[in-house]
């Protein structure tokens, strides 16, 4: 995993910033479905890693990814930047790490505006995701 840059914020040389959640994975997942219900944004998948491996006689701590997404907001990236349809849907990655404190994984907007040469006018369009990622972790 990423070393610590401080105790509220991990993040990686590859773009993935991860911050803490107060609640346990299931409870992450609810508010952050809650969130994106409340502003009308669809949740295309809910995948549940530590599920699927318990599917297979493996044992992985609850892991859980959500795709989620506005037509409205990604439409002007992808013409803007039709490379970014491959990290669209937005995408937060819930997860417990071994000892047992729980995470918010995603894509930092400044990656992806670097990655796909995304206008500065449109960056908004990917910042949502930090507030999402924070409001579901309060």
């Amino acid at each position: 995993m990423p070393q610590a840059t401080s105790k509220a914020t991990l993040e990686t040389r590859n773009g993935i910033v991860s911050k803490p959640s107060n609640h346990s994975v299931d409870e992450t997942v609810e508010k952050l479905k809650n969130i994106l219900r409340s502003k009308g944004v669809t949740l295309f998948a809910l995948v549940d890693h530590g599920g699927e491996a318990e599917k297979v006689g493996m044992k992985m701590r609850s892991t859980k990814l959500l795709i989620f997404g506005s037509p409205k907001a990604g439409t002007p990236l992808m013409l803007a930047a039709p490379s970014i349809a491959i990290d669209l849907p937005l995408k937060i990655l819930i997860w417990e790490d071994d000892q047992g404190k729980v995470w918010l994984s995603y894509n930092s907007p400044e990656y992806l505006k670097e990655r796909h040469g995304l206008p500065a006018d449109l960056l908004p369009n990917v910042v949502v995701v930090e507030t999402l990622a924070a409001n579901a972790g309060e």
